[in-house]
């Protein structure tokens, strides 16, 4: 398909990439997903006990990483939620940064030999 007539999936990839990068600037954000990432699934209650973070501040920073794709919520017995990882939105975030370091390898490249040949 011509490049001119293929969806473009640019937008989506920038919207998931933002909303995990934005997950990703809150340092408990970060270390809920470590305790996750080591530890497996978990409670908010679990994760309290293992972080310096209370169960209510956990528990908001678990549905921000919820609607950032970044971890499943499942219900367990007796209405106890574990929260898994979910690596998909990561992935995204990685394309995207990989794309935008693409973008600057060429000029800067060109600049290196610019540079290098007034040397």
């Amino acid at each position: 398909m011509p490049p001119d007539l293929q969806p473009d999936l640019q937008p989506d990839i920038e919207a998931v990439a933002e909303q995990v990068f934005t997950a990703l600037a809150d340092p408990s954000r970060r270390d809920i997903l470590a305790a996750l990432a080591s530890g497996g699934p978990a409670t908010a209650t679990d994760l309290a006990a293992r972080l310096p973070i209370t169960r209510q501040a956990i528990a908001k920073h678990l549905a921000l990483l919820t609607d950032a794709g970044l971890v499943t919520a499942e219900p367990g017995e007796r209405r106890r939620v574990r929260y898994w990882l979910r690596s998909a939105p990561m992935k995204v975030a990685q394309q995207f940064l990989a794309a935008l370091a693409r973008d600057w390898d060429s000029p800067l490249n060109a600049l290196k030999v610019h540079l290098d040949r007034g040397a």
